[in-house]
């Protein structure tokens, strides 16, 4: 087997891309001598590895416009190789020092783990489950504009999945938080992982038995109820539609594409 090695091309956590527009890959050489180096697997023989960046996102649930275009450009087994790589080079520069006791950490298990050079603790990547929920009432689905968005732009309602929770109690909870909407039946549909920073999206649809919304309003900008002409429209570009669908890599577009197909 050649187990000649490769290095991701990062600019910090900024995928670089050759000339093809898929990711760019270097060599060990590339790295810097003090760099830590993330195994993230083999392909074709080769081992893969990815640099952990001086520093890790300052802001990790939010991508720049730059980064939401390149992603929105990569091929899936880029955008997956991508969105793992980020996620654990991220986590690694953002835990350099111990929580349990302030010491230095280093680099151990090729990446997967780091150890305190204090009290020799050992800490391991996070992923956190976000529950991100179709809601439906009467045929229509109620999707929402988070602060900050631009204008037009809707997706599922979706928060994270807090300690004693199970995934359907999350849900609702998320779901009421931000709405004022009890919700029932809940179901899974699928997951996705997402890097900002180490996310576990799970996919759900539930059922509601009153529309009425009470929003809360330091988190989102709009809560509206869609028909599915109106989500069919967003799917079909239609100029006249009332909003404009998620990126075609979120799994809130997978979501509503099951939803019209079911």
């Amino acid at each position: 087997m050649n187990w000649k090695a490769r290095l991701l091309a990062l600019d910090g956590l900024m995928p670089a891309l050759d000339d093809e527009g898929r990711l760019a890959w270097g060599t060990l050489a590339d790295a810097s001598e003090d760099a830590e180096l993330v195994f993230l697997g083999l392909d074709e023989g080769k081992a893969c590895f990815a640099a952990v960046p001086p520093r890790g996102d300052a802001a990790p649930r939010m991508a720049n416009p730059q980064l939401w275009s390149l992603m929105a450009t990569l091929r899936p087994d880029d955008l997956a190789i991508y969105g793992g790589a980020r996620s654990i080079v991220d986590w690694h520069a953002r835990h350099r020092f111990c929580a349990q006791c302030g010491a230095n950490t280093k680099i151990a298990k090729g990446g997967w783990q780091r150890d305190c050079t204090g009290c020799g603790a050992n800490h391991f990547p996070r992923t956190d489950p976000v529950a991100i929920t179709l809601v439906e009432h009467e045929g229509r689905l109620m999707l929402g504009r988070g602060k900050g968005w631009p204008e037009g732009r809707f997706s599922a309602l979706a928060g994270f999945v807090e300690p004693g929770e199970s995934i359907e109690e999350g849900v609702a909870r998320e779901v009421f938080e931000e709405s004022g909407v009890r919700v029932r039946d809940v179901t899974y549909i699928a997951s996705q992982p997402w890097p900002f920073p180490s996310q576990l999206m799970i996919g759900c649809h539930a059922f509601a038995d009153d529309d009425a919304v009470t929003m809360d309003e330091t988190e989102m900008a709009e809560i509206r109820w869609f028909t599915r002409a109106e989500v069919e429209a967003a799917f079909a570009g239609d100029p006249s539609a009332p909003f404009a669908k998620p990126i075609e890599q979120a799994i809130a577009t997978h979501l509503l594409r099951w939803w019209m197909d079911k």
